[in-house]
Order: structure tokens, then C-alpha cells, then sequence
């Protein structure tokens, strides 16, 4: 049984996707990032750069316990650990490494920015609402998703003609398109690929985990927790 320490945010959502999608059994333990759980000096022996999610395999390599951070990490150990969603080939691995590299670097970044200037900076105390920012970073946003729709014109999932840990690893932010003021009129393989990915039932229960749970962290605190820890 993995432990997943988890909240229902896109990163979270990798880790619970691929567990779903693996057929993999969990025990959940919340991070409540808005109040500082990722901070715990317990959590922080398994994660040390105090993000979630994170998990702790009892039975790793050698049949011995390992703990695995970074929601990039996390995808490539359990597609190893269960051989699944990584390809066939050394080409296909390589497709994949690629594509969720550039999410790792670029996407979740990226649009994780774009969230926090448009949405979360203008309610901080005092208000920083920043028109540059704010252009800077859902223009960037766009300009990957294009780079998306392009390779999503010549390939049904994004490693190739087969679903793949990268395409887990994109889809959390990618559905949160709105939150990133972007538009699909112009992105049609994107759109296709949404609804496609969308429709996996391990990837609405991975979105489902605590769902209930998500939250706009409008009070201090939690904007504290968040932004200035």
C-alpha cells in the first residue's frame, strides 16, 4: 500500500492519476498546503523542498521502503515500478522524458504563475495587481499551449500514438485553462486531447481525490503558507 501525501492541486493530481490509472493501492495523507502542513519537519524527511505530493513505497527497489518527491519523479518511479504508460521502445521512453520534462519546466511553472498574477496577487494585502505580470506569464501560457496543439496535430497523446505518464503530467494545468485566461477556438488538437484525456475514468477519480477541498485561499494565512514561506 503507497502512502501519497496529497492535496487536490494540479501537482497533486499527477500522483493521484497515476495511481488511479495504475491500478495501484493508496492511503491518503492530506497536506493542507493553506496551512502550512508542507512545512512539518515530518513531512519535510520525505519532501525537503516542502512540496506536495510526495509518496513512500514499502515495498521499493530491493523490496525495501522508499520515499520519492517531485511529481515528475513520482511519474516516472511507479511507471517503472509497474512498466505501464512509459512506451515501448528507448524512443518511446525518450518521447516521453521529453514532453514531461517540458511540462516539468516549462507548463507547470509557467501557468502556475499565471494563476497566482491573475488571480491570487490582486487579493494579497496590499493588492498587487500587475498588468505586466500578468501579460508576461498568460502569454507564455498561450504560446505553450500552441507548441501543444502543434505536436497534438501529428500524434494522438503527446509521446506518440499511445497515453503516457507526460500526457498525466500536463493534463492537471491544461484543464485549468480558463483560470489561465487562454482560448481554444484556436487550438483544436489541444481541445481534442482534453476531452480525450478528460474522459479516462483513473483520471476523473485522480481529480476527484478530496476535491471537495479545493479553495480560492483568500485569508492570510493561507496566502502566507502559500507565498510568503
Amino acid at each position: 500500500m503507497i502512502d501519497l501525501y496529497f492535496w487536490p492541486t494540479p501537482n497533486g493530481w499527477k500522483a493521484s492519476i497515476a495511481l488511479e490509472e495504475m491500478g495501484l493501492p493508496y492511503t491518503t495523507h492530506l497536506i493542507n498546503i493553506g496551512k502550512g502542513d508542507q512545512f512539518d519537519p515530518e513531512f519535510l524527511k520525505i519532501a525537503p523542498n516542502n512540496r506536495m505530493p510526495a509518496i513512500v513505497d514499502p515495498d521499493g527497489p530491493d523490496g525495501r521502503p522508499i520515499s520519492v518527491f517531485e511529481s515528475g519523479a513520482i511519474l516516472m518511479y511507479l511507471a517503472r515500478k509497474t512498466g505501464r504508460f512509459y512506451g515501448k521502445t528507448e524512443r518511446d521512453r525518450i518521447a516521453v522524458e521529453e514532453w514531461l520534462m517540458w511540462q516539468m519546466g516549462g507548463v507547470g511553472p509557467m501557468a502556475g504563475q499565471a494563476h497566482h498574477f491573475l488571480k491570487y496577487a490582486p487579493q494579497l494585502d496590499p493588492p498587487q495587481d500587475l498588468p505586466y505580470a500578468k501579460d508576461r506569464y498568460r502569454t507564455e501560457v498561450g504560446r505553450l499551449y500552441g507548441v501543444l496543439d502543434r505536436r497534438l496535430a501529428e500524434n494522438e497523446y503527446v509521446a506518440g500514438d499511445f497515453y503516457s505518464i507526460a500526457d498525466m503530467s500536463i493534463w492537471g494545468w491544461a484543464s485549468l485553462w480558463e483560470g489561465q485566461q487562454q482560448v481554444l477556438e484556436d487550438k483544436p488538437h489541444f481541445t481534442r486531447w482534453l476531452e480525450t484525456v478528460s474522459a479516462r475514468p483513473g483520471v476523473q477519480a485522480g481529480r476527484a481525490l478530496h476535491a471537495e477541498l479545493r479553495g480560492d485561499h483568500r485569508d492570510k494565512q493561507s496566502q502566507s503558507n502559500l507565498f510568503k514561506r
